[in-house]
C-alpha cells in the first residue's frame, strides 16, 4: 500500500473553506488532477485526523486544499520527517501562499504542485502545536478565538476586524516574553513570524527568512485602537521595528507568560493560553514552493 501511494498527491480540502464555492473548487480539482486522492474535512479538527491517516497510507506529498487553518491542521497530522507539504490557497486567508508567492488561481496553484519543485523551512513550535507562518498571544489570538466561523464565511476577512474592534476597548493584558539570557521584556501583544508576513500583504516582520533557524517576534507595548493605528502604519512605512517603543528580537526560543490566562493562535487558528514556549526547529519541514 505505501509503495503506491509514496508517489501519489493526497488533497485534503476544506468544503466550507468558501462556502458555496466549494463544489465548485472540487469538481475543477477533479478535472485538473484526476490521478490525486481528495479528502474532505467535516469539521474543526479534521484536516489533522486525515492527513495523519494519508501518511500512514504511504502518501509522501500531501495537500492542503483550504486557508491558512486547514495548512496548520494539515501540518499536525503530517509527518515532517517523511511527508511534504503543498498548498492550494483556497480559504479565507492565505499568508502562508502569499509568503511563498503561490497564485490565488487553482490551475496555476496545481501547476506548482505538479511542478515538484521542493525546499526545506523552518518549523516553529508552540507549546508542542506546529506553525509555519505565524503565531500570536494577546489581542489577535482574542479575535481569532471570538470570531465565529459563519461570520468568518459571510465577512471574509473584514470578520477579523469586527471582532477586534470590539476587543480593543477591553483591558490589554502584561505580558512577560522571556528570552535566555536577555532582560525580560513587558508587553501588551507578543506577534511571532517564520515569514514576514502577517494578516495579508503586511510585512510585520522585514527581516524574516524562513530557512534562518529563528523566529522574529515582535512585543507591543499596547494594544488600543490608537497604538494599533500607529503600528500598522509603521509597518507600511518601514516596518515595527522603526518605531522604538515596539521590541523586535530575531531568536531560536522563548516564553510568553501572563498572570491571568492570555488566547494563543498558531497560523490564524485559536489552540491555548499562556504560559507559551515557542521554539523552532531548523529547516524542519519540507513544502512544495514555486
Amino acid at each position: 500500500m505505501a509503495s503506491l501511494a509514496q508517489n501519489k498527491l493526497c488533497i485534503i480540502l476544506n468544503p466550507a473553506a468558501k462556502g458555496d464555492q466549494a463544489r465548485r473548487t472540487l469538481d475543477q480539482m477533479v478535472k485538473l488532477v484526476p490521478e490525486a486522492k481528495i479528502f474532505l474535512t467535516e469539521r474543526v479538527g479534521h484536516g489533522e485526523v486525515l492527513a495523519k491517516e494519508a501518511a500512514e497510507q504511504g502518501y509522501r506529498t500531501i495537500i492542503a486544499a483550504g486557508g491558512d487553518g486547514t495548512v496548520n491542521e494539515v501540518l499536525n497530522g503530517l509527518d515532517p520527517a517523511k511527508c511534504t507539504l503543498g498548498v492550494l490557497p483556497v480559504g479565507t486567508m492565505n499568508v502562508l501562499a502569499l509568503e511563498l508567492g503561490i497564485p490565488s488561481s487553482l490551475d496555476k496553484a496545481l501547476e506548482i504542485i505538479r511542478s515538484g519543485k521542493r525546499k526545506r523551512l523552518d518549523l516553529g513550535m508552540a507549546n508542542g502545536r506546529r506553525f509555519i507562518q505565524l503565531a500570536g498571544v494577546g489581542l489577535d489570538a482574542e479575535t481569532v478565538r471570538r470570531t465565529h466561523p459563519d461570520a468568518k464565511r459571510a465577512w471574509g476577512p473584514w470578520s477579523y476586524l469586527l471582532t477586534a474592534a470590539q476587543l480593543m476597548v477591553a483591558p490589554a493584558p502584561v505580558l512577560r516574553v522571556e528570552v535566555e539570557g536577555q532582560k525580560e521584556i513587558k508587553g501588551a501583544m507578543v506577534l511571532i513570524g517564520n515569514g514576514r508576513h502577517y494578516g495579508g500583504p503586511f510585512q510585520f516582520f522585514p527581516k524574516a527568512d524562513m530557512a534562518d533557524g529563528l523566529l522574529d517576534v515582535c512585543v507591543f507595548p499596547k494594544s488600543g485602537p490608537l497604538d494599533l493605528l500607529w503600528y500598522l502604519q509603521a509597518v507600511l512605512l518601514g516596518g515595527p521595528d522603526s518605531l522604538p517603543e515596539v521590541t523586535y528580537l530575531q531568536v531560536a526560543s522563548l516564553k510568553v507568560q501572563a498572570e491571568e490566562k492570555v488566547a494563543l493562535e498558531v497560523d490564524g487558528e485559536y489552540c491555548g493560553e499562556t504560559p507559551v514556549e515557542f521554539r523552532v526547529v531548523p529547516k524542519g519541514l519540507e513544502v512544495v514552493v514555486p
